[in-house]
């Protein structure tokens, strides 16, 4: 069963990567700035999934922005955005590794579920230094009450109130960091703290506490080699919601083992 299980996840990581590149490049620009609705050569896009590729059919023709004048030429298909075979690759190794250290558990389904989202928000900030509210706010309802009725069923193996509690406390955290040096940490990180605690918080204040600490390992890990490189690369900001994402994902990939 277990085989399945990790079988299953890979596939649906592979399947739920594929269909991120369109989002990545829609939810990738400035804050402030509306999301991306056509391609760099202002071909509209339809929908938010599927691979950052434009075709060269009626249909495409169809889509694209309403100018004055005659019809725009249809160019010659072309990709915009990220490649969908590494993030397949990306998004089902990540999922198959959930799967496998979480087990045959209710919140293995929550977690697997929900680790595309994670790579996606990952994916945009390294893009453009943003998370953005749209993904990050509704995503730790999803994590808070998908582990919630979690709870509810057999072999589960975290506790809910400990969930609660860890994304309370990442989050409180986070947004003192922020109060301190508001230069050096994005309130969108704030708010990404909330998921990853709640994720974190189900197996233990023991897992939370490393994945937090792996979390800004990682981030220090990449930012040491960086700043001995001169006084502008110091200055110079670097996105952290991968590192705190890539810290929870260790973490709770321990907590799946130890439960």
């Amino acid at each position: 069963m277990g085989v399945v299980l990790i079988v299953l996840a890979a596939g649906y990581g592979a399947a739920a990567g594929w269909l991120l590149p369109r989002a990545v490049y829609r939810f990738s620009v400035e804050p402030g700035d509306p999301w991306r609705g056509s391609c760099p050569q202002g071909h509209r896009l339809a929908g938010w999934l599927g691979p950052a590729r434009c075709r060269t059919d009626a249909r495409q023709a169809a889509l694209s922005a309403p100018r004055p004048g005659p019809p725009p030429a249809v160019a010659a298909a072309h990709a915009y955005g990220r490649r969908g075979a590494p993030l397949a690759a990306l998004t089902g190794a990540v999922c198959a590794g959930i799967a496998g250290a979480v087990g045959v558990r209710p919140e293995a389904g929550v977690y697997v579920g929900l680790a595309p989202l994670f790579v996606l928000l990952a994916l945009v900030d390294r893009a453009v230094h943003r998370l953005p509210d749209v993904l990050t706010l509704p995503l730790a309802a999803a994590a808070a009450a998908g582990l919630a009725a979690a709870a509810l069923l057999p072999r589960a193996g975290g506790d809910w109130r400990g969930a609660l509690l860890g994304g309370g406390a990442l989050g409180a955290a986070y947004l003192l960091l922020f109060l301190i040096n508001p230069a050096g940490m994005g309130f969108g990180d704030v708010k990404l703290a909330l998921s990853l605690g709640v994720a974190l918080g189900w197996y233990g204040w023991g897992v939370w506490a490393t994945g937090v600490f792996l979390g800004f390992l990682y981030g220090a890990l990449y930012g040491l080699p960086q700043a001995l490189k001169g006084p502008d690369a110091r200055k110079r900001a670097f996105a952290f919601g991968p590192f705190m994402a890539a810290g929870a994902l260790t973490g709770v990939l321990l907590g799946g083992f130890g439960a």
